[in-house]
């Protein structure tokens, strides 16, 4: 059987695996003049387009390592600026204590001030009026002290050079009594 399919095969003419000669010199010159049109056009397109995305890519890498740098100074100086204001809002805090404990204190001494000063006007009317009920009392007893003489001595002291000098005396024995 063999010998069969070989004879068949052989009756059938060229080989359809094996093209014509004339088939393979076509098929190169197209393979040549399609190359050359593909490597002097499309290639350095493909090739110029390659490069401007590598630069593309190359460029916003370098923009966006610029950028994070820029954001880290920033971050540090945001950083520096925040503790420095915090430092300044310590101080500011410090120096306001300070100053309501100096206000406080003149506050205690304004109040202290007045205070004394109210005491003393208070005892500078007391004694006023101390000296006026006393003043009051030595005329009320030296009214009385006549009207006790004049009863005791059976005369009257209208005179008032007279109920003076008994009132005097009358004084003076009450303030050895003492």
């Amino acid at each position: 059987m063999v010998n069969r399919v070989m004879f068949l095969a052989a009756d059938a003419g060229p080989s359809p695996i094996l093209p014509k000669p004339a088939e393979i010199i076509v098929g190169l010159v197209a393979f040549s003049i399609l190359f050359v049109l593909l490597r002097t056009k499309a290639v350095p397109k493909f090739e110029q387009a390659y490069k401007e995305r590598t630069d593309a890519i190359q460029g916003g890498l370098e923009r966006a390592e610029i950028a994070q740098r820029d954001a880290a100074a920033a971050l540090q100086m945001y950083n520096t600026q925040l503790a420095d204001a915090r430092g300044e809002a310590a101080k500011l805090r410090e120096e306001a204590r300070a100053e309501g404990s100096v206000i406080l204190e003149q506050m205690r001494t304004t109040a202290q001030e007045e205070a004394t000063r109210i005491t003393t006007a208070a005892r500078a009317s007391i004694e006023a009026e101390r000296q006026q009920a006393f003043n009051s009392l030595l005329n009320e007893v030296g009214t009385i002290a006549t009207q006790l003489a004049s009863k005791i001595v059976g005369e009257a002291l209208d005179d008032q050079v007279r109920q003076s000098r008994v009132v005097d005396r009358f004084l003076e024995d009450i303030e050895k009594a003492k």
